[in-house]
């Protein structure tokens, strides 16, 4: 018999498929760095294609030239965010289900849609964390001391009024459209992939 601890033995370090025994840098994907000069030249590119009335080559080129990794910040990442949403508020509702389902069908579809999904996602976090933000500064700025002793808040809009309702139902609406022609596999995609926009 062996004179060891069995309760002291690394168990993981007997299993090939423990994550102990490789890199768990492979399970990232290889990701080309990305300049904040490149993605300022694409966010340009991008509108010119939408000022030519070309949204299905305006929304390619920005989904499948997303800044992942590399030198990306998150302000590059933010101004790539405002390309993608302005693409997708200059796009009519009509328009939206067969310029998906084109997208969807052509090579690279599923991928593309899935990076879709993760900037509407990113979009709706941070309109919904500007929103509150703006609500709030908007409240502060307008409370007025009174000479009775209580606070009187005025001269606001209710809601923030920064359009930032109209910006989360246009996402929205575009969320449903992708779980429409995607489906809700599109979904778990986004939420398990490493990669963040």
């Amino acid at each position: 018999m062996a004179t060891a601890n069995w309760r002291t033995i690394n168990i993981d370090l007997l299993d090939p498929e423990s994550s102990s025994n490789f890199p768990t840098s492979s399970l990232l994907p290889s990701i080309a760095p990305v300049s904040a000069s490149e993605v300022q030249t694409l966010a340009g590119q991008i509108r010119q294609l939408l000022r030519g009335g070309d949204t299905e080559g305006a929304l390619r080129g920005a989904l499948e030239n997303a800044p992942y990794g590399g030198d990306a910040t998150a302000k590059d990442k933010e101004i790539h965010l405002q390309t993608v949403t302005g693409i997708l508020q200059s796009t009519p509702a009509s328009s939206i289900p067969t310029l998906l389902t084109r997208i969807f069908s052509s090579a690279g579809g599923p991928e593309t849609l899935d990076t879709l999904m993760k900037y509407l996602y990113k979009g709706m976090s941070s309109s919904s964390s500007t929103t509150s933000a703006s609500a709030s500064s908007a409240t502060s700025r307008a409370m007025t001391p009174q000479q009775t002793g209580f606070t009187q808040i005025g001269g606001g809009r209710v809601g923030g009024g920064e359009g930032g309702g109209q910006a989360m139902s246009v996402l929205l609406s575009w969320h449903e459209k992708v779980v429409e022609v995607a489906g809700a596999g599109c979904i778990v995609r986004v939420m398990t992939d490493r990669r963040t926009v």
